[in-house]
């Protein structure tokens, strides 16, 4: 799955957690793209049964959408929360938390999980 498409997820996730619905409105607002871009990528998300549409517009992520999004949400949050651990300042710890979430394989990311907790 391409970066951009988990990417989509991750937002619909945390759009659903601070809404109770989501429109494509709504993540063109939180990730600041056209909306024709979100509208192209929703039906992308759609046909390849990640999310599903109502006949309001409101999005909803399937299971396995939501497996993929809570994966991206949690490698993001932990790298996120473990690199200012190590004094990384906060804006650039979510950034580049960002594209390591894409990247990490989870082998890497469950060794460094494991690293971090067991840690005294």
């Amino acid at each position: 799955m391409q970066e951009s498409a988990q990417m989509y997820l991750e937002t619909i996730l945390i759009l659903s957690r601070r809404h109770p619905q989501v429109r494509s409105v709504d993540i063109v607002g939180e990730l600041g793209y056209k909306k024709s871009s979100v509208s192209v990528a929703m039906k992308h998300l759609r046909e390849n049964g990640y999310i599903e549409m109502d006949h309001d517009g409101f999005i909803a992520l399937t299971g396995e959408g939501k497996k993929i999004a809570e994966t991206m949400y949690e490698r993001h949050t932990f790298l996120s929360d473990w690199l200012v651990s190590l004094g990384v300042d906060g804006a650039v710890a979510a950034e580049d938390a960002c594209r390591m979430e894409h990247v990490i394989s989870p082998e890497s990311f469950g060794a460094i999980k494991r690293y971090v907790e067991e840690k005294p």
